[in-house]
C-alpha cells in the first residue's frame, strides 16, 4: 500500500509575515539580552544582539553595542565594519567612513559586499567610499 502525503505551501499575507518576523526578532533580542547579561564576555552573542537591534530598527542600540564591540576586540575588522554600517544608517557619514577605512586597515577586503550592503547605501556617493572600493579592488586584482 502506497501512502502519499500532500504538502501544501502555507501562504502568508505580507502583514502577517512582517508580524511573524517582528515577533521572532523580539524573541531573539530577549534571549540575547539575557545571555549577554549573564555572560558579558560572550562576544558572539553581543554581536548578534547588535545585529538584531539593527534589524528591528533600533539602530541607536545597535550602534552602542557596535562601539562596545570595538572596545572589546579593537583589532577585529568585522566589528569595525559593523560599526561603520550603524554610523552610516544614522547618517554620520564622516565617522562611518573613518571607521570603514579602519576596518580595511585591519584586514576587511570585500569591495563587492560593500557595494551591495544596504547599510552603506548612504556612503556610496561619497568620494572616500569610492576610493576605498577602488583600493580594495586593486588589492584583489593583484592577488589573482
Amino acid at each position: 500500500m502506497s501512502t502519499h502525503v500532500r504538502h501544501e505551501t502555507l501562504s502568508l499575507s505580507e502583514s502577517l509575515r512582517a508580524e511573524a518576523e517582528r515577533l521572532g526578532l523580539d524573541f531573539l533580542a530577549e534571549i540575547l539580552e539575557v545571555e549577554t547579561e549573564r555572560h558579558p564576555g560572550n562576544i558572539d552573542a553581543l554581536a548578534e544582539l547588535g545585529h538584531t537591534y539593527t534589524r528591528q530598527g533600533r539602530v541607536d542600540r545597535g550602534l552602542a553595542i557596535d562601539r562596545e564591540l570595538v572596545r572589546a576586540v579593537p583589532t577585529n575588522p568585522t566589528v569595525h565594519y559593523n560599526l561603520a554600517c550603524s554610523l552610516a544608517l544614522l547618517g554620520t557619514k564622516d565617522e562611518a567612513l573613518d571607521v570603514l577605512e579602519r576596518a580595511v586597515e585591519l584586514g576587511y577586503c570585500d569591495p563587492q559586499f560593500m557595494l551591495q550592503d544596504d547599510d552603506l547605501a548612504a556612503l556610496r556617493g561619497e568620494s572616500r567610499f569610492q576610493a576605498l572600493v577602488r583600493r580594495l579592488e586593486a588589492v584583489r586584482a593583484r592577488r589573482t
